[in-house]
């Protein structure tokens, strides 16, 4: 059996949870609602406060899609109670980003400021720096995870961080691979 696919997902108070035909699930909460398709073969039933998730067989695919039905169900009762957060940071001579109306415009060493237009659900923050030698933050924040992690991916695509310096857009905590310049000659 599944380790994740057999724990039970708690549902807050608060949360409506509405299960229709052919796994179609609708989760209503305080920071909006989510609806998603999930696999139509997986049993999902709702008792009490709790979600639980059993698959009809022990084939290979039920087995493959009940960690992720169980996953995806539980990204969604999280995005519609406490919502999801990606941290970008832009290090670089030059570089900086700005909200403008909802928007965020970078400027990210081309020759024109790169606009970015958030798709529904999504809100970015711009965080400013405190010290020169700090990367000033962006936060793309929104109740679908996947739909952040997606924007997010977008955004760092603009500039990725380069091995030098480590200038561009990256995420928080990631480590960048560093490589040696030019050795000189002696």
């Amino acid at each position: 059996m599944s380790r994740i696919g057999k724990k039970p997902i708690p549902v807050p108070k608060g949360v409506d949870v509405q299960i229709g035909a052919g796994n179609v699930v609708t989760v209503k909460g305080a920071k909006g609602t989510l609806t998603q398709a999930l696999p139509a073969s997986m049993i999902i039933t709702q008792h009490e406060q709790e979600l639980v998730v059993e698959r009809p067989s022990d084939g290979k695919e039920h087995r493959a899609l009940h960690g992720l039905t169980r996953t995806l169900l539980s990204n969604m009762v999280v995005g519609v109670t406490d919502g999801y957060a990606r941290v970008l940071e832009v290090l670089g001579v030059g570089y900086r980003a700005a909200r403008e109306r909802g928007n965020i415009v970078m400027f990210l060493g081309y020759s024109h400021p790169v606009r970015v237009v958030p798709p529904a659900g999504i809100t970015f923050e711009v965080i400013e720096r405190r010290a020169a030698s700090e990367p000033q933050q962006v936060i793309v924040r929104g109740i679908d995870k996947q739909l952040v992690g997606e924007v997010a991916s977008k955004i760092r695509a603009l500039r990725p961080p380069e091995p030098y310096k480590g200038y561009g857009i990256k995420y928080q905590g990631e480590r960048v691979r560093r490589k040696a310049g030019k050795a000189g000659k002696a």
